[in-house]
């Protein structure tokens, strides 16, 4: 409809003069992330969602190399318990922490586009606050489709760019450039990469109100049957 077409407009313009005003595009830092997710409601409430997701694309990883990159801790651990091999890279200029605390550290730190890894050594891979903030996106994905193997797949996890995550700086999603679920598609196929499947995620509010943790699950049950277009997060 012309109404609805009038709206995406508007929130395209608006999400594009609002990360102009960024300029340049910022860095996550390790123990900001680490903190949000360890010691506030709403990370906390978020990592639940994300690695119920991202289990849901990926079940069964027994026998497999599964890496992350970024910061992808909040939802590695369901995915790498019968992992044959399992790691976690950090780019140098977000920075590093050991985890996990109670087992072997499997975090390391890379460059953002030249990754200690041999061509085809990773099954699975799931990149998350990585692409978003990365100066050479291009190049990074050009990196990702080096490392994966045969039947290799990644999954990205992406702030939305029309939902109320991308512009909330209290949390992670709104550092960086946030994406569509168009923009995302053509930028991994341009490199190489196929889409094969994708979903949205966080409906609920970027909010550490008591009713909207209570009612978080409720809210991705009912936004995930619904529009996509006011989600915190893409997953492709």
């Amino acid at each position: 409809s012309k109404f609805s077409n009038f709206t995406s407009y508007f929130v395209d313009f608006f999400v594009c003069w609002f990360h102009s005003l960024k300029g340049k595009l910022m860095h996550h830092d390790v123990q900001h992330l680490s903190n949000f997710y360890k010691h506030t409601k709403l990370g906390r409430s978020v990592q639940s969602i994300l690695a119920d997701s991202v289990f849901g694309f990926w079940p069964n990883t027994k026998g497999l190399t599964v890496a992350g990159y970024g910061f992808p801790l909040p939802v590695l651990e369901p995915i790498i318990k019968n992992s044959k091999r399992s790691l976690a890279m950090m780019p140098e200029k977000q920075g590093v922490i050991s985890w996990p605390i109670d087992k072997k550290n499997i975090c390391l730190l890379c460059e953002e586009t030249q990754w200690p890894l041999s061509t085809g050594l990773l099954d699975r891979l799931v990149i998350m606050h990585g692409l978003e903030t990365s100066e050479n996106s291009r190049d990074l994905l050009l990196e990702i489709y080096r490392v994966l193997g045969p039947g290799g797949r990644a999954l990205f996890i992406v702030p939305n760019r029309s939902g109320l995550w991308a512009r909330r700086d209290h949390t992670p999603f709104a550092m960086g450039r946030p994406y569509s679920l168009g923009q995302l598609e053509r930028q991994v196929t341009d490199c190489g990469l196929l889409p094969k499947a994708h979903r949205a995620s966080l409906f609920f509010p970027p909010s550490d109100s008591n009713f909207w943790q209570k009612f978080s699950p409720t809210w991705e049950a009912v936004g995930s049957k619904l529009s996509q277009h006011f989600a915190g997060g893409v997953l492709m």
